[in-house]
């Protein structure tokens, strides 16, 4: 077994190739050597890994990590082989023999990490494969799957709860990115961890741009988006298969190299679609929310969403797959009323709900359309739902590079909320605008709707607006769906407010497309190659090149040869010599072995 580190900075250093820990880093870590629990609230990107894979290089014996997924188990115990760790996983996707070879390193003493799932760590008959092998930490990744409040509830996470009896004595850390007040009080209550200390960051992810837009024409958006970044990984995320299937199908037509994911894929072949995401650089990988958790490639440029997410903690954690090494990436997301009315129809039929798991998803919604739908900063708006204070406009998202206009909508809103009690709350936003425009159709005439005194009220306001007017009153929740009655709008409580003029109703102002089109120019490439003179960006396309090269011939992904920030400070800092590469963040002593000449040679030439 390899020999425990006897300081944390050390094995940070020589492993890792970093000098210093970053924010709570340390403070976690020595918790956990001093023999303590401890759950760990870090945004993604901000090193939650390092807080226990180095805990496990320092303790004389065995860390086991709990993951949720077999694809992550894998890239994670990839990348620690890489750096020279002992790391190893069981898991169903394995052979047999792969399986006997990793017991027999476990019963011989060889591994300072074994990655499991959730379902074999509580087995019996796991337990006692352990037989005499000392365990010295146990780590409970992406922790939010045991909460129902969380995004990606996973009950196989509930069972979590007895590792205190299973293994006394032995010291445990939670970790997760994403989780609300409500998804933390049930890790600890769920985990027993009452006597854990806490440890969070801020969710704030400053380097990741932030735009969100009512959907025109969502392929055209899209292609807009996309021609930014040219040669970089992304993922774009859709609702339903078929859409991922058929947009993937016609972004390959329009000269993307794009692969498609989705859960009811034959496993073999979303085995290769996660190895050439993980292996490739410059793939699009048009996907459900059935990919992506945990995933690990830290250079994923952008990342957008054609429908709309089912939550904040989905949205961010989604977004969170961008930029996880810390350079400039994007977001994007189209929406409609349609997807707010798909959205609302897929709480309401789920019959698995209970009523009030039902009122928890209405309620994450309903929050979600309050960034989409916000006139303020929206990193604001994302990290006051996660209970943190953001002091003023970031500067780094769509509202704050394009500050949105307002109007009063008092008259308007009123309008459109008597149209809905005029016409018995019987009828969806499609009507109901017509009515307002003063539309003549077979269905306003059938109801005789146009001898309605709200008919042609509202023809000062084009239909575009009048759209725009339903999805923010549905966000202020001032009205509401009634899916038992094919989609009807109805009126929420607060409307009887709204008629009685007891507050005021402020929207915002929709771009029109000339607007999108005139500001689409502030909005730059968020790239590897962000803030590289010209000359420097052909040495980090050469460097990147030689990279791709090398990871083929070793069979490893490209990031885990040297990652995009470390390929910017090799341009940057032009090293010469070992000490001088040494000296750079992200070259530890294992990877200058492997790799270091072969950067040496490319800088110098």
């Amino acid at each position: 077994m390899q020999r425990p580190f006897s300081d944390p900075t050390q094995a940070l250093e020589t492993v890792w190739g970093y000098k210093s820990f970053r924010g709570q880093q340390e403070d976690v870590i020595r918790t956990v050597l001093q023999g303590r629990d401890a759950l760990v609230l870090f945004p993604t990107g901000k090193g939650k890994s390092l807080c226990f894979q180095i805990p496990a290089l320092c303790l004389d014996g065995l860390t086991i990590v709990v993951s949720p997924l077999v694809a992550l188990m894998h890239d994670q115990v990839e990348d620690l082989k890489a750096l020279g760790v002992a790391a190893a996983c069981l898991s169903s996707a394995q052979s047999d023999e792969q399986n006997s070879e990793v017991r027999r390193r476990l019963h011989a003493g060889d591994l300072k990490l074994l990655y499991v799932t959730p379902e074999r760590i509580v087995l019996p008959s796991f337990q006692n494969m352990l037989g005499r092998t000392k365990v010295s930490l146990i780590c409970v990744d992406e922790c939010h799957c045991v909460s129902t409040w969380g995004n990606n509830f996973r009950k196989d996470y509930l069972a979590l709860g007895t590792l205190k009896t299973l293994f006394p004595g032995v010291p445990r850390i939670a970790l997760t990115a994403t989780a609300d007040p409500h998804t933390r009080e049930d890790i600890i209550r769920l985990l027993d961890l009452g006597d854990a200390e806490v440890f969070v960051d801020s969710f704030d992810r400053p380097n990741i741009y932030y735009e969100i837009v009512e959907r025109s024409n969502g392929r055209q958006q899209l292609l807009e988006f996309l021609g930014k970044f040219e040669g970089e990984s992304g993922i774009v995320y859709c609702l339903s298969r078929n859409k991922v299937e058929e947009t993937c199908n016609w972004l390959n037509e329009q000269g993307f190299r794009a692969r498609y994911y989705h859960a009811r894929m034959e496993p073999g072949l979303k085995a290769e679609v996660q190895e050439a995401f993980r292996m490739e650089e410059g793939l699009c990988l048009v996907a459900t929310v059935a990919f992506g958790m945990g995933i690990n490639k830290p250079n994923v440029r952008y990342v957008a969403h054609l429908d709309l997410p089912s939550s904040v903690e989905g949205y961010y954690q989604e977004t969170g797959r961008a930029g996880r090494d810390g350079l400039p990436s994007s977001t994007f997301m189209t929406y409609s009323m349609q997807d707010i009315v798909q959205r609302h129809r897929m709480i309401e039929e789920n019959v698995e709900s209970s009523d009030e798991t039902k009122r928890i998803e209405r309620g994450k919604l309903n929050a979600l359309l309050a960034i989409c739908e916000t006139v303020g900063c929206r990193r604001t708006a994302i990290l006051s739902h996660f209970g943190e204070r953001y002091a003023q406009p970031c500067g780094n998202c769509d509202t704050c590079r394009n500050p949105v206009e307002q109007w009063d909508g008092t008259d308007a809103a009123i309008k459109a909320l008597a149209a809905v009690y005029r016409t018995g709350e019987r009828f969806g936003t499609g009507h109901l605008i017509d009515v307002l425009v003063g539309k003549v159709t077979e269905k306003t005439e059938k109801f005789g709707h146009t001898e309605f005194p709200v008919f042609g009220v509202g023809r000062e306001h084009s239909v575009q607006t009048w759209q725009s007017v339903f999805r923010q009153l549905l966000a202020f929740d001032h009205i509401g769906i009634d899916h038992g009655n094919f989609g009807a709008v109805i009126l929420r409580e607060s409307a009887a407010d709204v008629f009685k003029k007891r507050c005021q109703v402020v929207f915002r102002k929709d771009k029109t497309r000339a607007d999108r089109r005139s500001s689409k120019a502030s909005n730059t490439a968020a790239n590897s190659r962000a803030g590289l003179s010209d000359a420097d960006a052909v040495l980090f396309e050469r460097l990147r090149k030689l990279r791709l090269e090398i990871s083929k011939d070793a069979g490893i992904a490209p990031y885990m040869v040297f990652p995009d920030t470390t390929l910017v400070a090799f341009v940057r800092e032009r090293p010469s010599n070992e000490r001088e590469m040494l000296n750079i963040a992200g070259v530890g002593e294992t990877k200058f072995k492997r790799y270091g000449d072969h950067f040496l040679e490319a800088i110098a030439d």
